[in-house]
């Protein structure tokens, strides 16, 4: 019949023949995984009417605990910290807090070591989700360690505290204990009682990070099992249930209900908060298959789905979603990957961090286009990187650059740019005198490899150039444009931490009274398979 129509009806026919038979494509709005980008392990999420309110693990970067703030649970930024410096009785190991919301009054029970001491549980309140929040110290401290707390009302409205006993530090077995809280929830009361410990094969040693919820008269305990981190992580979440929160308590024959796949490794330590249409989210953590240990553990999203005399669900059984629907049909902004500060305003942009033992000094010049003086504490002034400013990573393929000021740089004083695991495991360039200097360490052995005249600008143009996450190559330029690389490639896979990422840092020190004047830092994806 066409054959004997004009070319326009032809056009018509033909058009409504494609609309007629072409699948209809859904029109549900998707996100991707991850939800957070870069280092937020073990998060924890609450929601506050239409908002969300997230934490996560900061472990040995101060400032202490994110504060992270979303509309829709896909969408996320940093508002802040928890604390602006780290509590004065712990020494490190800020780990998994969790932030619940109890008569309007919010709570943080988090993981902090005391000095010279055990990993203790201790808790801060505040008045908003925001903070400020003020610390009311520990609660807890076992000899092998206390960690992973998580706060929950029994049957009878009673609230207790869950947490963990750090047995598989001493090759001992890992326990689960509740103990009632008082009325302000910020001391124990009565005796703890064990309700749970690993004694299957998927757990190995290790069962931790407990978060409860309740459907339908049955506590759920989701936990995760086995090693946690590094690139012999294993981690993997299950669930136990019971009509009594101190038990006793049965575990999910089918666990671990959530374990890694071809796109997430190692997935685990969560919390499940409820949207306004009733269902359940869990936010959790896992690495990335491609950039792995070098970017962290980030925070992924996925429903939970509860089934009436059931046990939970989430996804199928087939591990973190790459793509999933998006809670409230929300679109999912394209991660923001790349990150730029030039330092114009007189505070720091949420999301900068410092080692927690070695909080720099800050200050900012606010003429001729502003810019960040960096100096180290004075105890820290003679170590070459006694200054640490940096930002996590949110994948593995980057280039990041920095501008310094050269004139006036002290003698002995090395200011630049870094890959930064910790203090001991780093590499970088920096200014020293009339040098431009490649430096390595390992182990804390530093040395310095190559060496070039330093350009006869006021300003040097540094650059780290990152593939795979580990591979990095350092140049430096008077004007931005023309570049000179300083030695060969060098390889990076022994600076991540155990539980932590490379980060790009801004570093000075050398010298009493060390500064260095910086006026930018960017960082920029290059991979073509950039996530989200």
């Amino acid at each position: 019949m066409l054959l004997n129509m004009n070319s326009r009806s032809r056009s018509v026919w033909s058009a409504i023949a494609l609309l007629c038979f072409t699948p209809v494509l859904s029109a549900e709005t998707l996100y991707q995984n991850p939800v957070m980008s870069g280092d937020y392990p073990d998060p924890s999420v609450i929601r506050v009417g239409k908002d969300y309110w997230a934490t996560a693990t900061s472990s040995e970067w101060g400032p202490p605990f994110p504060v992270l703030h979303s509309t829709d649970l896909v969408n996320w930024e940093i508002h802040g910290s928890v604390f602006a410096h780290r509590p004065e009785w712990a020494g490190g190991n800020f780990w998994a807090p969790e932030i619940i919301e109890t008569k309007g009054k919010y709570y943080i029970y988090y993981v902090g070591r005391k000095k010279g001491g055990p990993l203790a549980v201790a808790v801060a309140t505040a008045d908003k989700p925001s903070g400020p929040y003020t610390d009311h110290g520990p609660l807890v401290a076992q000899a092998a360690g206390s960690i992973d707390p998580m706060p929950f009302n029994d049957e009878n409205g009673q609230r207790y505290l869950i947490w963990k006993e750090d047995g598989n530090s001493r090759k001992l077995p890992t326990i689960l204990w509740a103990q009632k809280l008082d009325e302000d929830g910020t001391k124990l009361v009565g005796e703890a009682k064990e309700i749970m410990r690993n004694d299957t094969p998927w757990e190995g040693a290790v069962i931790e990070g407990p978060f409860i919820v309740r459907r339908d008269g049955w506590f759920y305990l989701f936990y995760s099992g086995s090693g946690c981190c590094g690139a012999n992580c294993n981690y993997a979440l299950g669930v136990a249930r019971s009509k009594s929160l101190l038990g006793p308590w049965v575990k999910n024959p089918a666990n671990p209900i959530l374990a890694g796949n071809a796109d997430w490794k190692c997935p685990g330590h969560g919390s499940i908060v409820d949207d306004e249409q009733g269902r359940s989210w869990l936010l959790y953590h896992a690495y990335s298959s491609k950039d792995f240990i070098f970017t962290g553990r980030e925070a992924l999203l996925d429903e939970v789905k509860f089934v009436a005399g059931g046990w939970p669900t989430i996804n199928q059984g087939k591990g973190p979603s790459e793509h999933a629907v998006s809670p409230f049909g929300v679109p999912q902004r394209k991660a923001e990957l790349a990150f730029r500060d030039d330092f114009s305003s007189n505070t720091l942009k949420p999301g900068w961090q410092w080692p927690q033992d070695n909080e720099p000094k800050v200050r900012f010049e606010t003429q001729n286009g502003g810019g960040l003086v960096l100096s180290p504490r004075t105890e820290r002034a003679k170590d070459l990187i006694g200054a640490v400013l940096a930002r996590s990573t949110t994948t593995g393929d980057y280039v990041a650059s920095t501008v310094l000021q050269s004139a006036g740089q002290q003698p002995g004083v090395m200011a630049g740019l870094a890959a930064f695991g910790d203090g001991a495991n780093a590499m970088g360039v920096g200014l020293k005198g009339q040098k431009l200097v490649l430096w390595r360490r390992d182990k804390g052995q530093h040395k310095e490899l190559a060496e070039i005249e330093s350009p006869k600008s006021e300003k040097v143009h540094l650059r780290l150039t990152a593939n795979d996450g580990h591979r990095f190559q350092f140049a430096a330029s008077g004007d931005g444009k023309n570049w000179t690389a300083l030695g060969d490639d060098l390889q990076g896979k022994h600076l991540p931490p155990w539980d932590r990422s490379i980060r790009v840092a801004l570093t000075v020190g050398g010298a009493e009274g060390a500064s260095g004047y910086f006026t930018t830092l960017r960082i920029q994806p290059t991979s073509n398979t950039v996530k989200n």
